[in-house]
């Protein structure tokens, strides 16, 4: 069904909103100050590409960089993160596009606030969630 789901995701919203990241993520390349950016903008394009069965999860690395990150990114989050809004309202008009509109309101969190964030499998994410629930 993941299948089924990232090829429908893929067609309807994934190719265009993933050119917007890489296209994005180039134009943040110029600026040598700016590459953690475009880092960032790759790794969402390709996890905008095939979203269904992967997750962003939270990650304690360097919570005071991630910050910071996400305040300065905030103005290019926001329209980003509009784009997946509208995407996700339109989509959810139909009962087929429901679960599409609610991936897209997903990454309308995530495009306003990227760092801080790794994208693994599902299976990976429960791993990481019980350990961290064990190490509490």
């Amino acid at each position: 069904m993941k299948t089924i789901g990232n090829i429908l995701w893929l067609i309807l919203v994934g190719w265009h909103t993933a050119i917007g990241w890489l296209v994005l993520g180039l134009v943040l390349c110029l600026p040598i100050i700016t590459i953690p950016f475009a880092v960032q903008c790759f790794k969402f394009a390709a996890f905008t590409l095939w979203p269904f069965g992967r997750e962003a999860v939270k990650t304690t690395d360097s919570p005071g960089a991630s910050l910071l990150g996400n305040i300065l990114w905030f103005i290019p989050g926001l329209i980003l993160a509009f784009g997946y809004f509208v995407g996700g309202v339109i989509l959810c008009i139909t009962i087929i596009g429901i679960p599409f509109g609610i991936q897209a309101f997903k990454f309308a969190g995530l495009a306003l606030a990227p760092f801080g964030r790794t994208i693994l499998t599902e299976d990976e994410a429960a791993s990481v969630r019980a350990s961290t629930a064990l190490a509490t």
